[in-house]
């Protein structure tokens, strides 16, 4: 059995006065963040973890910020067609971990929410998919709160 990992990683500008999308779901919070898509960080990090471990090059590449085809897209169809690029390059997903990096909102009570949702999309068990959240202790632009960042890990095996 062939089993390859990857790695994600996205950031977003985060605005007052716009949804706040995160894991597949809305949390409610003054500021959203910002970006071509609905800005989802944490389903753009698993997606270019998956597409890393295919070697399938990264999200930019197969769904371009320029391109008016996915201006505003709910970014859950994103991840739905990445977890079909690398079906279709014959892996399946085994688990993947994430780390969500952000000052306020607190997500804690959301992060079940975000595991089924997200685990539904990508046909996975939920409990193969872990969130986890932290701070950077008011240090840096999260902890400005002027940015969001997500890091995801992907385990992938050949099918």
């Amino acid at each position: 059995m062939k089993i390859r990992i990857g790695f994600g990683f996205d950031v977003h500008q985060l605005k007052e006065g716009i949804p706040f999308y995160l894991g597949g779901i809305e949390i409610p919070h003054f500021k959203g963040a910002v970006g071509h898509s609905d800005a989802d960080v944490l389903i753009h990090a698993i997606c270019d973890a998956l597409l890393g471990a295919a070697n399938m090059r990264d999200i930019g590449f197969h769904f371009s910020d320029t391109s008016i085809e996915f201006k505003g897209i709910d970014s859950k169809i994103l991840l739905k067609r990445t977890t079909e690029i690398i079906i279709s390059k014959g892996y399946s997903i085994s688990n993947i971990d994430c780390t969500v990096c952000l000052q306020q909102p607190k997500i804690a009570v959301f992060i079940p929410e975000m595991q089924a949702v997200l685990a539904e999309v990508m046909n996975i068990d939920s409990d193969d998919l872990s969130i986890k959240a932290t701070t950077t202790e008011k240090m840096g632009f999260e902890g400005r709160e002027e940015g969001i960042s997500a890091y995801a890990v992907v385990l992938i095996q050949q099918l």
